[in-house]
């Protein structure tokens, strides 16, 4: 009982960011803003998204042959179809569901493949490890790449928060956070040594375990540098696939690779922080591309919920998909081991 109650409150809490962002999204628009809006996508070139899908599935595919590769050291070698099929359920499931999806996904490739799902947590894992080094890197490309827009921002939101009314350096401010960083460490270090009997505690420490525990999981992979080419070219497939996005819409369509960098970055932040990244996504998205001197409405608001409906549209597409090919395979592998013993799908 108490387990359904969190689960619930767990999905009021995703909706209602998701609502939330919505709202922050499309909050400025009137009804004049909301007809320039809609003149702008009724305008945009939607025969572009097929190239973005392309690109899209392409990652997805190299996506699963990544997860396939940290399978291999327990011995499961499963077949990359299957991987492929579980990775597209997973991120369908996760559109109404989040984090469910990595769950279905085990207990999929559990079933066809009988890869114990519990086994799988580890590599799960893994790759969210790796993803948020990645996404990271990300940041840290655009800083070089970026760096007038970066300052932009720094200038625009952070340094009026460490000044005072006079617009001079507010040392203090500065002082303050640096010493709470330092408490924050004392605080953490004291809660796990003192209290970590507790539950909450134990749960807390072992997700940092788990984390630290999958990035150094690599070291026992027979091909490290291709796992290192397997992760490079999943986040260089998101680049071009976000880069392509930007000749959907003739006004973005100036913008270059390095743009896109940004893009993405900001972008996959609204991924993380809202269900599906709806509302979150198209927000950031918006305003970053304002950022080069594109016009927030309608033009970044167009392509923010262009590029997140371009993803929407694949994982509900290519999960759909997944759930029809995925027993159809699997019986016409069953029948042609049975014909032939030495086939392995």
């Amino acid at each position: 009982m108490k387990k359904t109650l969190l689960s619930g409150l767990r999905y009021f809490i995703f909706a209602a960011l998701a609502i939330f962002f919505v709202w922050l999204s499309v909050r400025g628009l009137d009804r004049g803003k909301w007809e320039q809006l809609k003149k702008a996508m009724d305008q945009a070139h939607y025969w572009l998204l097929i190239p973005v899908f392309a690109l899209l599935l392409l990652s997805h595919w190299f996506r699963a042959l990544r997860w396939r590769q940290l399978m291999e050291p327990m011995g499961y070698h499963p077949s990359r179809l299957n991987s492929f099929l579980a990775v597209m359920i997973g991120y369908f499931v996760n559109l109404g569901a989040p984090r469910l999806g990595e769950v279905v996904k085990c207990t999929i490739l559990a079933r066809y493949e009988k890869v114990p799902a519990q086994k799988l947590v580890g590599t799960i894992v893994a790759e969210r490890a790796f993803d948020v080094i990645c996404l990271l890197i990300v940041f840290g490309l655009t800083f070089v790449f970026q760096f007038n827009i970066v300052s932009t921002l720094v200038h625009t939101y952070v340094y009026p928060l460490f000044q005072n009314k006079d617009g001079q350096p507010a040392y203090h401010k500065v002082i303050i956070l640096l010493s709470a960083f330092v408490v924050f460490f004392i605080a953490l270090k004291i809660i796990f040594s003192r209290f970590g009997h507790i539950n909450l505690v134990q749960k807390f420490k072992e997700i940092l375990t788990g984390v630290w525990h999958g990035l150094i999981s690599v070291r026992s992979l027979k091909n490290k540098p291709l796992f290192f080419v397997y992760t490079i070219t999943i986040w260089l497939l998101y680049l071009l696939s976000t880069w392509c996005g930007f000749f959907a819409i003739d006004e973005t369509s100036r913008l270059g690779l390095a743009d896109a960098l940004t893009v993405l970055a900001m972008g996959s932040v609204g991924m993380i922080v809202s269900p599906g990244g709806i509302g979150a996504y198209a927000l950031l998205v918006m305003e970053t591309v304002a950022l080069y001197n594109i016009p927030k409405e309608p033009y970044g608001q167009a392509l923010g919920w262009l590029l997140w409906f371009g993803q929407f549209l694949s994982f509900i597409t290519f999960g759909v998909i997944s759930f029809i090919l995925l027993p159809r395979v699997n019986r016409v592998n069953k029948k042609k081991h049975e014909t032939n013993p030495d086939y392995t799908g």
